[in-house]
């Protein structure tokens, strides 16, 4: 038996005395609260999902308190997290799970993964770490422990370089101890194998590691080929009227931002000013341009230019049926909406909060 064939008995060892076991997600460890982690943790840090996991689970402890749930409570638990598909995944799954499966998660790899936003390495952490089910997983940690110690070329993201990764995920991944095999490679390359600066002569594998050999560690895995997001440009009207509501829309399910809430868009200022003079019959040099903010997507880059304009108390839409429509709604801004909200948007409705005419007489 080959060097390789021991990872797993490495691992376990080293696991046993290094291992992360306190994490939210290993007490009570169910396969909800394993899913909900899984789910949260992608493309994310642990350090930044705990506080948001502790407070789902407090407001939506089990899978049928999140499938009773709106879908602007999810979103708005969810705001700041980022990745918004995320949490309408979650929230259609939970649904799926009690409608279909009578609020019980299917113990099978073909069973989970037929279900909203779960891909085979979610199915595979479910299974292992919630029943103890031998199943490779491939998430961001696994990918970097497994393509160093391979010494395996290319970015996960192309077809030959991710076949050649579930290849090993499949062939170390043990029948005994399942779950903590799964934690330990994945805590392993969250706090030894890191992206940058590892601590190999901490790692149990640095005997065996294509990467530490020919001290390469930097060049695996191989990096996504860049390229030069492009700039949008949008300009948001942002209504406010007195004592303290700001006018909101919520945004269809797909695309940018998508099943939350936020000022009208539009892609001049010209379309911006005749839609506020159509629908709170104000004159253009009622708006204050404010300067932009930069957002950026994974695919461009934002520009975002707010229109404010002030209205006086209880000043209603021209043509309720058409703003309705629309999905405008006054909200509160003191305390800040309970709904789903994009991160930029929260910190310029924090901005409104503080301008002396939104406060209360």
């Amino acid at each position: 038996m080959s060097e390789k064939d021991h990872i797993a008995t490495a691992l376990l060892d080293w696991f046993d005395h290094h291992g992360r076991k306190d994490l939210p997600w290993q007490k009570d460890r169910t396969p909800y609260r394993v899913w909900v982690s899984e789910i949260m943790l992608q493309q994310t840090r642990v350090v930044t999902v705990i506080p948001f996991y502790d407070r789902f689970m407090d407001r939506f402890p089990d899978v049928a308190t999140l499938a009773k749930a709106t879908e602007d409570n999810v979103l708005h638990l969810w705001t700041g997290l980022g990745y918004y598909a995320r949490a309408r995944n979650l929230h259609r799954c939970a649904k799926q799970i009690c409608a279909s499966h009578d609020g019980i998660f299917p113990d099978d790899l073909a069973g989970l993964e037929a279900l909203p936003g779960i891909g085979r390495s979610t199915a595979g952490a479910i299974l292992s770490l919630a029943m103890d089910t031998r199943a490779p997983i491939l998430d961001g940690n696994v990918k970097r422990v497994l393509a160093r110690y391979h010494g395996i070329e290319g970015w996960p993201g192309q077809r030959t370089v991710a076949d050649s990764l579930w290849l090993h995920a499949e062939r170390h991944t043990p029948v005994d101890r399942a779950a903590d095999y799964t934690q330990a490679i994945m805590d392993m390359g969250a706090t030894c194998c890191t992206r940058s600066q590892p601590r190999c002569q901490q790692c149990p594998l640095e005997a065996g590691c294509a990467a530490r050999a020919q001290n390469r560690q930097g060049d695996f895995p191989g990096q996504k080929p860049r390229k030069k997001l492009p700039m949008k440009q949008r300009w948001l009207a942002l209504a406010t009227r007195a004592p303290a509501e700001v006018l909101l829309q919520k945004r269809p399910d797909s695309g940018i931002w998508g099943g939350l809430w936020a000022p009208p868009e539009f892609e001049n200022v010209t379309a911006a000013r005749q839609w506020i003079a159509r629908y709170l019959s104000l004159p253009p040099e009622a708006c204050r341009v404010d300067p932009p903010f930069l957002h950026t997507f994974t695919h461009f880059k934002l520009e975002a230019h707010p229109l404010i304009v002030h209205c006086e108390k209880d000043r209603t839409l021209a043509n309720d049926v058409e703003c309705g429509a629309q999905n405008l709604q006054w909200f509160s801004l003191h305390p800040p909406p309970s709904v789903g909200l994009p991160a930029p948007i929260v910190r310029l409705l924090a901005g409104l909060r503080k301008e002396t005419p939104l406060r209360s007489d």
